[in-house]
């Protein structure tokens, strides 16, 4: 009798009935189309991020060399920069883009290449800034050893 029981309670979760979900109609997405982007590139010295943005600051796609199949030391290649910032341009295009602005952040070998991959993408550029940080001033340097 217990395992009929048991029969009972998974023909009705099964059925939906008692278990508290709800349906919802899933709205129709709004397609984005989207001309002019912001595309964001951060090179350090092991890896290169590149983002892309509509002016309001909404990602539309990113990638980097990790996410195209590159491990280990490779990803701080030129190569790896460049395949990654064409596999951001190639997801970008399913939004229309077809210009954009380049900030690029940071030193690696990857500046250079990740632009150039932009461009190979088929992303028309317009401007190019870097906002690299520098210190001005920067940390006290340390105590220099008594006696020498």
């Amino acid at each position: 009798m217990a395992k009929a029981g048991k029969k009972d309670k998974k023909e009705t979760k099964a059925t939906g009935a008692n278990t508290g979900s709800k349906k919802f109609k899933n709205k129709k997405k709004k397609k984005l189309s989207v001309q002019k982007v912001k595309v964001f590139i951060t090179s350090s010295y092991n890896n290169t991020m590149v983002t892309i943005t509509d002016y309001d600051g909404n990602v539309l796609s990113w990638s980097s060399p990790g996410a195209v199949g590159f491990k280990g030391s490779k990803k701080s290649t030129a190569f790896a920069a460049t395949k990654a910032a064409e596999d951001a341009v190639a997801k970008a295009q399913k939004f229309g883009v077809t210009t954009g602005t380049v900030v690029v952040k940071g030193t690696g070998m990857g500046r250079q290449a990740a632009v150039k991959g932009l461009r190979t993408g088929g992303l028309r550029l317009t401007s190019l800034s870097d906002h690299t940080p520098i210190p001005h001033g920067g940390t006290t340097p340390r105590k220099k050893p008594r006696g020498s």
